[in-house]
């Protein structure tokens, strides 16, 4: 991952917080490795996002057979939209700004903004390829994913 897939923002956050919890704390220490991580089974090979447990596995115990694990960040759209309206005042300079449901190339689906020069227009974007990139808070002390559109 080059540097150009990193965004530093030293503005005060306007938007709400990430939820940052037992669960998840190491896909946010990930991000500001800038690595994007996914639930991984040890036995298998599949890959999950959020964590979760294997359905593969169901009966091996939760964290035996599960573990964080580096994903390519690389994907492609599932689905979007594109929001004209503000659901928090944060938001209100970005609009309108492209939501987007990706399917990572290691399986799992994530949702995430979309940012950069290129963005989707219509239903034949859908299956555009992207790539994760870092949007660093240093002030915050977090790091969030979004995608852009790779040629």
């Amino acid at each position: 991952m080059s540097e150009s897939n990193v965004i530093v923002s030293n503005e005060p956050w306007q938007k709400p917080h990430p939820n940052i919890d037992k669960d998840n704390e190491d896909f946010y220490e990930g991000l500001k490795k800038h690595k994007f991580l996914v639930w991984r089974c040890k036995t298998c090979g599949a890959s999950y996002w959020p964590k979760a447990y294997c359905i593969n596995h169901e009966n091996e115990p939760f964290a035996a057979n599960m573990e964080w694990a580096e994903s390519s960040g690389r994907g492609k759209i599932f689905a979007f939209n594109r929001h004209h309206m503000a659901f928090h005042p944060g938001f209100k300079d970005e609009i309108p700004y492209v939501y987007a449901l990706i399917e990572l190339d290691e399986g799992p689906l994530v949702s995430s903004t979309l940012v950069g020069s290129k963005l989707p227009k219509d239903v034949y974007d859908v299956g555009q390829k992207v790539e994760v990139v870092y949007e660093d808070h240093p002030a915050e002390g977090f790091t969030l994913p979004r995608f852009r559109i790779v040629e």
